[in-house]
């Protein structure tokens, strides 16, 4: 059995539009035996909502948080003295934070970013809170930012602390806490399942795919990837719209 892992925005989906190509071709290798595993930065409200038609299992949160059905494989939550520190970092930058658990997400910040985070989960799971002491375990944190220039102060402030990963043209980003990444979980997980690491395809396309890929048996980057992460890989494929993900699948006789 092979293990897949796919980065979401940029690799596997827009948005949350699964290219055909790329939908055929993760059903057919589901068919064949094999393990599909979404790897993203977004958290489990969201993948559940968007996603769970096209895997077997999830790692979500950059790596925090890994489950299969109802089988939970990861747990690594951010401590409390973290989210205070995050917070303190970015508060006098403006924008707004989303910080992200298992049943409800924690929002502090703007009206519009509330109004644009709210958009893309579940209803009810944006709550408004600021006290890290009144949130249910935290895995990871979004931001909203009305600029580049302010994302580029927020990595800044943070930087050694988290890895931001912008989504594309949307005005958000999901953050890494170091420490725990795509690539700790995947690790895990395939020592869970038992599967050799040989036996694990990474796809990516972002800055917080290159842990993941590293991580992995056999790399995968998207041809619309950043050059840090076709440096990465051991194979780089066409881009997302052009079949990526079925001509790499093709290419390692998966399919």
């Amino acid at each position: 059995m092979n293990l897949l892992f796919f980065d979401i925005d940029g690799t596997l989906a827009v948005r949350t539009t699964v290219p055909q190509s790329a939908a055929e071709a993760i059903a057919k290798v589901r068919e064949n035996g094999d393990k599909v595993f979404i790897c993203t930065g977004r958290n489990p409200a969201y993948v559940k909502k968007n996603f769970s038609q096209y895997a077997d299992g999830f790692i979500c949160s950059n790596g925090r948080y890994a489950f299969m059905g109802d089988d939970v494989l990861y747990d690594h939550p951010v401590s409390v003295e973290a989210i205070r520190e995050i917070q303190e970092a970015l508060r006098p930058i403006g924008g707004s934070i989303l910080f992200n658990g298992i049943v409800h997400g924690y929002f502090s910040g703007d009206e519009e970013g509330f109004k644009v985070m709210s958009a893309v989960q579940q209803d009810g799971y944006v709550q408004r809170e600021d006290d890290p002491e009144k949130m249910d375990p935290i895995y990871a944190y979004d931001v909203w930012f009305t600029s580049k220039e302010m994302l580029g102060e927020m990595a800044e402030a943070l930087k050694g602390v988290c890895l931001f990963n912008p989504h594309g043209p949307h005005p958000t980003a999901d953050v890494t806490v170091l420490g725990v990444d795509k690539g700790t979980a995947l690790v895990h997980v395939a020592e869970r399942l038992n599967v050799p690491l040989e036996n694990t395809y990474a796809f990516g396309d972002g800055i917080n795919d290159i842990c993941m890929l590293e991580a992995a048996g056999n790399a995968i980057a998207m041809g619309n990837g950043m050059p840090e992460v076709k440096a990465a890989a051991d194979f780089v494929t066409t881009e997302i719209m052009d079949d990526g993900v079925k001509n790499a699948m093709i290419h390692y006789h998966l399919i």
